[in-house]
């Protein structure tokens, strides 16, 4: 069994896999560069996670992870390219907020872009959204 936090990932992609512009481009993470004809793409990926200083009860811990959702496009104007995308992912975390009651609360936190220069603009939309969610104090898959 996973840990509650592979399983919310995983829950995440799934979900995501309905992006719009990027059907068949949603990955839950990934090392190799994008060619061209390979965006606009969704990056699904674990950002750092802290635990509730005090206990919620005796047999359970509150966490608040980061999760990072990065959509990577090319165009002359990249960012108006990855737009659409950006809004979609955005409408389909938001539409359950509970993750298939996975989670206690999901909510957006940011968006970075990131520009690269070459022969076609290129962009990473950098999504963070904090995820709030209960485990067992004895596993982590519970």
């Amino acid at each position: 069994m996973t840990t509650k936090r592979e399983q919310i990932l995983a829950a995440v992609a799934t979900t995501l896999a309905a992006t719009s512009g990027a059907t068949g481009r949603v990955y839950r993470s990934r090392q190799e560069a994008f060619s061209r004809n390979e965006s606009p793409a969704v990056v699904i990926e674990p950002g750092p996670e802290s635990i509730a200083a005090e206990p919620v009860s005796t047999c359970k811990i509150d966490h608040t992870m980061t999760l990072v959702v990065a959509v990577y496009a090319r165009g002359t104007i990249a960012d108006q390219v990855a737009d659409p995308v950006v809004k979609s992912v955005h409408s389909l975390l938001m539409a359950d907020r509970s993750i298939g009651g996975r989670v206690m609360d999901i909510w957006p936190q940011g968006r970075d872009p990131q520009f690269e220069k070459g022969d076609l603009a290129a962009v990473w939309e950098v999504l963070t959204y904090r995820v709030r969610y209960r485990t067992s104090v004895t596993d982590l898959g519970s």
